[in-house]
């Protein structure tokens, strides 16, 4: 796993022919990699990369490709620069006499041309689509549930979720917020304050790592990130994640009927196994039918250390240190419907494959409102059975939950897959190299905005199966992007981008955009105006939240 600074490249055209009507943007989030060999790679700061689709934009010369990229200048990351002898890295994010600093390392959320950035343990980040460079946090911390278990007089501890979602018929974001498990229902317009709502009898006994929407309901479950109370404290892990969690229903019009502060009611099942990511079909006229991608027996709570043994009892590779703990059972998608007036669950369809599927990393859809109201196809990326990515450690805690039976007996090939979204067959079927480590791949629209009554974000022939599949690959002897006929991957990439020898470090979520624009002038919350406790900090560490604070506001560039 590369350790490698982020750099900016301008990537070749290696092999195959560029499609014409490939344009628009991939932006990925990412930790910076001086994390790995720390407590866990998610507390890392934020980096958002963008590789442009056009070549010759954005810098790159003609007939390359733009991978740009850049720190995101956050008060957090101002404040670390500046003092980062106060900084100190646990398990629980990165502390220091100013609060937790918010990583925004997870995942991209485009809202039309804006750009967002998130975190599960802070406030979305908005950043400038174009250059890159921070914008504002969403909404003011006093407007927010704070887990201040130490004192936090500037950075707020804002458990959140990495995957809010922007509403195409409200125009606004959903997202959550929780304090010691009570769940909250959170809306916020774009420029006001946040507004949250309580959900009754809404327990979170993990975390909420996505949150998903049909047109009429918000879906939000249990997600398997467990951190126990003696951890934060420096103790081991006594449990595994939750094998099964609950799941909330909740409906947008009782909400927006409801006082801000005022407890919302919601439908409650369960689902099973552990789930991570999960995606609703959004148009419900048919009732409420979800895609849970299980992740079952994996634990990205732990990490490999330095004494760690692996499955085998080796050593484990010092280049995989500080690398979550990877699945010991086969990957399981699978299609389940709800209906909120008689609490049925109706299993659709499953997905598992023992030989071939194993270790999902993560996928690519149509995100636009008429792909995800009728999607067709849904592209994922496996990382194969890695046995040097799970330790004794993680076995042993797991005990006679893993079925053993099930591994294969020396490891397998990392995949691209496509599959149909009605019955989770697998449509296609693409082997990478065995030392290949595919990441988060995009889905782009053949002819995006071509048809006037379709959203933005939509091409021609929506739901996943009109266009190409991006998927960057790492790889020790050099990174790579390699571009696939969505409807076709079993016949392997059509294009391929190279940048040599250079690697690129650890990256997660990405997502595409049609273009990157300078963000537009429009009210945007200020770290100054977050400074009314500045007085609980020794002058010394003060002068330098003013001085950032008016940094920020002057548009001063951070310094690396």
């Amino acid at each position: 796993m590369s350790r490698d600074e982020p750099r900016d490249l301008d990537l070749q055209l290696v092999a195959g022919e560029w499609p014409s009507g490939l344009t628009g943007e991939m932006v990925i989030s990412a930790p910076h990699p001086r994390t790995f060999g720390g407590p866990h790679p998610f507390f890392g700061e934020g980096v958002v990369h963008r590789l442009s689709l056009q070549p010759g934009t954005h810098g790159a010369a003609p007939g390359t490709f733009a991978w740009r990229h850049a720190l995101i200048d956050s008060p957090s990351a101002r404040l670390r620069a500046a003092r980062p002898d106060v900084f100190n890295a646990t398990v629980v994010g990165v502390q220091s006499p100013y609060g937790l600093l918010n990583a925004a390392n997870t995942a991209p959320l485009p809202w039309g041309d804006r750009l967002f950035c998130t975190w599960d343990v802070g406030r979305p980040v908005e950043v400038d689509p174009l250059s890159l460079r921070f914008l504002g946090d969403v909404g003011h911390r006093d407007q927010w549930n704070v887990f201040e278990f130490a004192p936090q007089p500037l950075l707020p501890m804002v458990t959140s979720t990495a995957h809010p979602v922007i509403d195409p018929d409200r125009d606004v974001m959903w997202t959550v917020n929780t304090l010691l498990g009570q769940l909250e229902v959170v809306r916020w317009d774009g420029e006001g304050p946040v507004e949250r709502w309580p959900v009754e009898g809404g327990v979170v006994p993990q975390s909420v790592h996505t949150i998903t929407q049909t047109r009429d309901r918000l879906i939000i479950g249990d997600c398997a990130f467990k951190v126990e109370p003696q951890v934060i404290f420096g103790g081991e892990r006594s449990e595994p994640t939750n094998h099964d969690a609950p799941l909330y229903l909740i409906r947008k019009d009782v909400i927006e009927a409801t006082p801000p502060g005022t407890p919302v009611p919601a439908d409650v099942f369960r689902i099973a196994p552990e789930i991570n990511h999960y995606y609703a079909v959004y148009d419900d006229s048919d009732g409420v039918r979800v895609l849970f991608e299980h992740t079952e027996n994996a634990d990205l709570a732990m990490v490999q250390g330095e004494n760690d043994l692996d499955l085998l009892g080796r050593p484990c590779d010092p280049a995989l240190r500080g690398l979550y703990g990877l699945p010991m059972s086969p990957d399981r998608t699978s299609i389940v419907g709800f209906d909120p007036d008689t609490g049925k669950v109706e299993h659709y369809a499953e997905q598992v494959d023992a030989e071939r599927l194993w270790t999902r990393q993560l996928n690519a859809m149509d995100w636009s409102t008429e792909g995800m109201s009728h999607p067709t196809l849904h592209h994922t990326v496996h990382q194969g059975w890695r046995p040097e990515a799970i330790t004794q450690e993680m076995l042993a805690l797991y005990g006679d939950r893993v079925d053993r039976s099930l591994w294969p007996e020396t490891e397998t090939l990392p995949l691209v897959v496509s599959t149909d979204r009605d019955d989770l067959s697998v449509a296609a079927v693409w082997e990478l190299d065995a030392d290949d480590f595919p990441t988060s791949p995009i889905f782009v629209p053949r002819d995006a905005g071509a048809e006037p009554d379709h959203s933005r974000y939509a091409g021609s022939d929506p739901g996943g199966h009109d266009g190409w599949v991006v998927v960057p690959i790492m790889n020790d002897a050099g990174f790579r992007v390699e571009v696939f006929d969505a409807a076709a991957v079993d016949r392997g990439p059509v294009a391929t981008l190279g940048a040599g020898s250079m690697t690129v470090p650890f990256v997660l979520h990405s997502a595409w955009m049609p273009r990157a624009v300078a963000a537009d002038d429009r009210p945007r919350l200020r770290f100054s105006d977050e400074l009314d406790r500045i007085d609980e900090l020794p002058e010394d560490l003060a002068a330098v939240a003013r001085e950032v604070a008016a940094d920020l506001d002057d548009g001063v560039p951070l310094t690396p």
